[in-house]
């Protein structure tokens, strides 16, 4: 295997409006194939009849976020593009094909935004440190896209956050909170606030009081399991959908997640109970992994959450994904953040084979 290159990073800064611009010009590529909204039809799907549905979501999400709607139109102008077709990329609810994370192979669908997240916090790890690792998988077409983007908006803290274009997959901010988490696949989804979008929201928070608040947002369409962590040693996994939630905590100093409902009074809104199964091959993994650790008696470290990020045990339903495995999704990157020290290591591709980059908030 070959190292991948590093993941670009793009610093920006100022009102809404001019940090999108800086987005849209920066990352214009991968903005304007996102909008080519054709390439993504499925089925009886027309370009007219999936814009006509992100008008819906744009006036819902207008009214809750009108500084997110500057922001994004921002982005628009920066790139090129028209509004509303970037609006209609971010709302991965209408959409078998993503718009904003492309495959690699059409013909092929792998099973996208497919993650899987590891908590160690007290007593098992040195002063009580609150550790987040995070393996990301996209469809391979994705890791070329990738970017890091330093935020420096007017009136927000500052945030660090790694995706695609606008779109933000993993997230921390100067105040001390982090954001990462998995896709789920509810099934009472809704007109409403993308949940690609409503990550921004979150990211904005100071505390996880208001994170969970912004998470649980009344009007939003679906819910990724949103994992928060604040550097105060606070740790929430809010497991929900568009109309419930359960918020998990750690046991025992750790906790796990990937893409199925484990919450007992969640199970009933999982829309997808065939890949539930998969999803648990990984999920049981990381559990086994994280007790193994905490039975050594020794304090876990985030080198050691990156040594489980690539396991590859059961594959292809592991934790680090290879296409070559014969996964149809791969691990495009991975990160390992100590959210009390305020640090991020990250990289591109798997952590198995990856060159570490780091970022890390003043003070």
């Amino acid at each position: 295997m070959t190292t991948p290159m590093p993941i670009p990073l793009v610093r920006v800064r100022g009102d809404h409006r001019a940090v999108g611009r800086q987005i849209g010009e920066a990352c214009e590529a991968e903005i304007e194939s996102a909008c080519r909204l054709e390439s993504a039809l499925v089925g009886g799907q027309t370009v007219d009849g999936q814009r006509a549905l992100a008008a819906e979501y744009r006036s819902v999400t207008a009214t809750a976020y009108p500084w997110l709607m500057d922001e994004l139109d921002g982005v628009a102008e920066g790139a090129g593009v028209d509004p509303l077709d970037l609006f209609a990329a971010s709302i991965e609810e209408i959409w078998t094909e993503r718009p904003s994370q492309p495959t690699g192979d059409t013909a092929a669908r792998p099973d996208p935004g497919k993650c899987s997240d590891m908590v160690a916090t007290a007593p098992l790890t040195t002063g009580g440190a609150t550790l987040v690792a995070h393996n990301n998988d996209l469809g391979p077409g994705s890791e070329a896209q990738l970017i890091a983007l330093e935020w420096n908006v007017d009136g927000e803290p500052p945030m660090f956050t790694i995706g695609i274009g606008p779109w933000i997959s993993v997230g921390w901010n100067a105040a001390g909170l982090s954001l990462t988490g998995n896709e789920l696949t509810p099934n009472d989804e809704r007109v409403g606030i993308p949940r690609l979008l409503q990550v921004r929201d979150i990211l904005r928070q100071t505390s996880i009081d208001d994170a969970v608040k912004s998470a649980l947002h009344p009007d939003r369409a679906s819910s990724y399991c949103n994992l928060l962590a604040h550097r105060d040693g606070t740790v929430v996994c809010v497991e929900g959908s568009a109309s419930e939630a359960e918020l998990l905590r750690p046991e025992a100093g750790r906790m796990a997640h990937t893409n199925h409902y484990v919450a007992d009074r969640m199970i009933p809104f999982e829309g997808d109970p065939e890949y539930a199964e998969r999803s648990a091959v990984r999920y049981r993994r990381a559990r086994v992994l994280l007790d193994e650790m905490a039975a050594t008696g020794e304090p876990i470290t985030t080198a050691a959450l990156r040594r489980a990020l690539g396991d590859h045990t059961d594959a292809p339903d592991s934790l680090c994904r290879h296409p070559e495995d014969g996964a149809a999704s791969k691990t495009v990157f991975w990160c390992v953040a100590d959210v009390s020290a305020g640090t991020i290591a990250y990289g591109r591709g798997n952590p198995c084979d990856s060159m570490e980059q780091e970022h890390a908030f003043a003070g």
